[in-house]
């Protein structure tokens, strides 16, 4: 899948006030918040401690540093806290036969649920990009889709984390179902 890039981003400017809040608000407040776009401690903390952001780009390109600098225990942690994608309501039951096969199927093989990002496609088409996706990652190697599911949790994050400044709080629950989707 094609990595999102900062440039191509979508997130308008902010109302002052917005990132204001985001960057006064008490610091556990905001880890809180921050946990749940990605849990990770150390990504949340290391958003917290570097405020105040200048603007959302800003905040989006710390996020995506500290994303990048995860640790293999690090993205164990976040990977365990995602969920499954919901399917579009009235989809038919074979189609959710045939997810949740992919999903037992990858969790065996990684150890982990499968992450995905589907920005920018609509719902009709997400089932199918997160199918296809799914088997295709089936054939990477372990290290490989490790590299694969941690950049699908950074543009996750990413999104979230926009979603959270601008008002709409976050699209991750704080004690999630299993394996991960977004919309946009």
């Amino acid at each position: 899948m094609p990595a999102q890039t900062r440039a191509e981003s979508p997130c308008p400017t902010l109302p002052a006030t917005t990132l204001e809040r985001f960057n006064t608000e008490p610091a556990e407040d905001v880890e809180r918040a921050l946990l749940a776009c990605l849990r990770s401690l150390r990504w949340a903390r290391r958003l917290t401690d570097h405020r105040p952001y200048p603007d959302l780009d800003s905040l989006l390109a710390a996020a995506d540093e500290a994303a990048y600098d995860l640790t293999p225990a690090d993205l164990s942690e976040a990977l365990a806290a995602e969920a499954l994608p919901a399917l579009p309501d009235g989809v038919y039951s074979a189609a959710h036969m045939a997810l949740g096969a992919a999903h037992a199927a990858y969790e065996s093989r990684f150890g982990h649920v499968f992450v995905i990002c589907v920005d920018h496609t609509s719902p009709d088409e997400a089932l199918n990009q997160v199918l296809t996706g799914i088997r295709s990652r089936l054939t990477n190697d372990p290290e490989e889709e490790r590299v694969v599911a941690a950049e699908e949790l950074r543009r996750l994050a990413g999104q979230r984390l926009a979603s959270y400044v601008r008002g709409v709080g976050p699209q991750h629950s704080a004690a999630p179902p299993r394996g991960a989707t977004s919309h946009n």
